[in-house]
């Protein structure tokens, strides 16, 4: 049985470990001793590292974890990352045999130019999406383009909505009040808040969350719905006419936010 668990890192990163009994995988270590210290509390062997994208706070753990294991680093081929050992880019399969999990990578450039985001299937769903695709909100365009980032987007929609999704930052609540003043009207937002608000003041994670949900809540994946239509237009003073120019209004919004 697969279990995914979320070990917080920084201030609000989670570094996601897919492990079963013995076995363990490492998503996007920033940090290398809370991993040490959960394997060795759980008594397992880890066997690969995947990353999303190449900024610190997802990769600064690789040079210790690889002191303790000697294992393959994935990471994106249109980035440079040290350590990676094996690049890959849209399409290609990663067979993870010790926990029973294929993977598959998907090119979702916005955050970063070479950002990907890996999708699984068995048990469940899943994506881990880095910097791509919060709850309620969206990653920054910091190398990319918004146009990268608007298609990044709408690739992860065209997934099962039953997908889980595994992103890299507690940034939920602080989403939410940023939809909320988009979308004030939406009562699924403000049920969700309230949820979102029990799990945090017990620490834990709002993660993941669901395609789902999100395409009820998060204005960034319903930019073509006219409650956000209006509201982005309103806040531009100025008539949009497609959703990548909603979308593009949106995030320098949220930007500012």
């Amino acid at each position: 049985m697969l279990t995914i668990h979320p070990i917080p890192a920084f201030k609000d990163n989670y570094i996601w470990v897919l492990h079963n009994r013995m076995h363990a995988v490492v998503v996007d270590p920033g940090l290398a001793l809370p991993v040490l210290e959960y394997l060795e509390l759980k008594k397992l062997r880890l066997h690969a590292i995947l990353i999303t994208h190449h900024h610190g706070d997802h990769t600064g753990g690789n040079a210790e974890l690889l002191k303790v294991f000697d294992v393959p680093v994935y990471g994106p081929s249109n980035e440079f990352i040290p350590f990676v050992t094996h690049p890959v880019n849209e399409g290609i399969q990663i067979n993870l045999q010790e926990i029973s999990l294929r993977l598959t990578v998907l090119d979702t450039p916005g955050h970063t130019q070479g950002h990907i985001t890996y999708f699984g299937s068995n048990p469940k769903n899943m994506i881990f999406c880095g910097d791509t695709l919060f709850s309620c909100g969206c990653g920054r365009v910091f190398e990319g383009s918004i146009e990268q980032m608007y298609h990044s987007i709408q690739k992860l929609v065209q997934l099962p909505d039953d997908t889980n999704i595994y992103c890299t930052h507690e940034y939920t609540l602080d989403n939410i009040r940023f939809a909320k003043m988009v979308d004030p009207d939406n009562k699924k937002l403000t049920e969700y808040e309230i949820y979102a608000k029990q799990l945090r003041l017990q620490d834990i994670s709002t993660l993941p969350t669901t395609l789902q949900l999100e395409k009820t809540i998060n204005p960034f994946l319903r930019c073509n719905q006219p409650d956000i239509i209006k509201s982005v237009q309103n806040h531009a003073l100025s008539t949009l006419a497609d959703p990548l120019s909603i979308f593009s209004e949106l995030r320098a919004w949220k930007n500012s936010f």
